[in-house]
């Protein structure tokens, strides 16, 4: 699932605050301080955040395209940012 950009419950955004969580958690940081240090201090945004699950790069294995057609999410994004208009 893709983060939304908005929580359910509250309808905070959210999104924007996504890639930074995905890189301080890689890095080996606990959530709690992340989400903290991100100023996400609702319980109901938190739980967006604690409870996504990214399942598209999973399901990509599936694509009917030859492996070496298929981008990853992350690949995506990336080049959705630096395109220049």
């Amino acid at each position: 699932m893709i983060i939304p950009v908005r929580c359910f419950t509250c309808g905070s955004v959210i999104a924007n605050k996504w890639e930074q969580y995905e890189s301080q958690v890689n890095q080996g940081k606990s959530e709690k301080d992340v989400l903290d240090e991100l100023n996400v201090h609702k319980y109901c945004c938190r739980r967006m955040f604690l409870s996504n699950v990214t399942t598209i790069d999973k399901l990509i294995e599936y694509s009917n395209l030859p492996k070496d057609k298929r981008i990853t999410i992350k690949q995506r994004t990336q080049s959705t940012f630096n395109r220049t208009t």
